[in-house]
């Protein structure tokens, strides 16, 4: 089909603030050569807590990165997302202030909105009063403000939008920001970035029950391995540029990372019911609205949740559609921790690399892979391949599924 309503859309421009690498180059070298970012967490005293590992972010100075006006006002989270959305800005050599402020949009997912401030505003309430509690917090805190807080910094007015979706939000996000494009608007800033490091976040963390408590960094997060024991969780995440083809051409853009030609989400039905999970489907139609047969996928991302239960189920899905040992799959977000609404955008980062490179990232720590499962995972070290079509999945709690397709440009 043709038309602006199935014109191709392209990531011209990738932002990347990951715990183990600060720009897309940087997280890209680090996860090809192995180095984690997952650490004992240094932000609180997590020591009287069952488990104290995570992919922290660590040299980001907000003041080097964010304006003075806006450092009272927002959470780390919305630091990393300005930060990011920067730095993806500056890739795509996009000069915001040259387009109409109408014809550019912004996308994002978050999953747990602005948990450090808020929750320093709440022990300002309870122990000080109203009156010394931050008027910012009237905004700071909710889901949707680093949509805002990245459009007004870059006078974007266009169609705007914020998801939750827990893991699954950030590739609900760009699966929307296509949307969005395909719709007329001309350029749309998308992903998620998620961190919630308080007392308060890392307790809901371990709310999930399937946070690992193994005290190595090296074995603590190990999907798809036999003696998995659960994830580690991460902050950070990527913020990408997408244009309509036609509008990357009119703007003179010549560096396209790839196509986001694909994406579909599904929820799980309820606990109990007979009908299986809704990943699977997920990926069945992602791979549908790409027009794109199991054959010509080179890579599949997993959700990689950790969880023998959930590594299980994910292999069923990914075997069912490419058959056993039919496809690479590979986790790089084994060296981050998984980052909630951050973690899909970063996969799709991964992906557009491995296209650009030619080379499938391993999935760190990971030894002993059940042969039950029938994957073909990439272990050890990276593997040189030719790339040209991805498939990206994320899960999250409560029933989400979210499937994303990308591909080199068509000749």
């Amino acid at each position: 089909m043709t038309g602006p309503h199935h014109e191709p859309v392209y990531v011209t421009g990738i932002g990347v603030i990951a715990p183990n690498g600060l720009g897309a180059q940087q997280y890209w070298d680090a996860t090809l050569e192995g180095r984690s970012g997952i650490a004992p967490l240094t932000r609180f005293d997590a020591s009287a807590y069952p488990a104290a590992l995570a992919g922290q972010i660590s040299g980001f100075e907000p003041k080097d990165h964010i304006p003075g006006r806006l450092l009272p006002q927002t959470d780390v989270s919305t630091r990393f997302a300005l930060a990011a959305a920067d730095w993806a800005l500056t890739d795509a050599k996009v000069d915001a202030g040259s387009l109409v402020d109408y014809e550019m949009g912004v996308v994002t997912s978050n999953a747990s909105g602005g948990f450090d401030f808020t929750h320093r505003e709440f022990n300002k309430l309870w122990a000080q009063g109203p009156q010394l509690v931050s008027v910012y917090e009237s905004f700071a805190w909710f889901y949707a403000v680093n949509t805002g807080q990245i459009s007004i910094r870059h006078g974007m007015r266009g169609p705007s939008s914020a998801l939750v979706a827990d893991q699954a939000g950030g590739l609900d996000a760009i699966g929307h920001a296509r949307r969005t494009a395909r719709r007329g608007t001309r350029l749309v800033v998308a992903g998620g970035v998620d961190s919630a490091f308080d007392p308060w976040g890392w307790v809901s963390h371990l709310s999930s029950g399937g946070v690992s408590q193994v005290t190595d960094p090296a074995r603590a997060y190990t999907p798809f391995d036999s003696a998995a024991a659960g994830w580690i969780p991460g902050e950070g995440g990527a913020i990408l540029v997408l244009e309509r083809a036609e509008a990357a051409r009119a703007r003179g853009e010549s560096q396209i990372y790839g196509e986001i030609a694909g994406y579909a989400s599904t929820f799980d039905p309820p606990p109990g019911s007979p009908r299986p999970p809704g990943l699977r489907r997920a990926a069945e139609l992602a791979l549908a609205d790409a027009g794109v047969t199991p054959a010509e996928v080179d890579v599949v991302f997993a959700d990689a949740a950790g969880l023998a239960g959930l590594d299980r189920a994910e292999a069923a899905a990914i075997t069912g559609i490419f058959g056993p040992h039919g496809v690479p799959v590979t986790a790089p977000k084994a060296l981050t921790g998984r980052l909630l609404s951050g973690g899909g955008p970063l996969d799709v980062v991964s992906a557009l690399l491995s296209i650009r490179d030619g080379v499938l990232p391993a999935t760190a720590g990971t030894e002993d892979v059940p042969g039950d499962y029938g994957l073909d995972l990439v272990l050890h070290e990276p593997r040189a391949a030719r790339v040209a079509t991805a498939l990206i999945l994320a899960r999250g709690r409560w029933g989400f599924n979210s499937a994303v397709v990308v591909r080199a440009v068509r000749d």
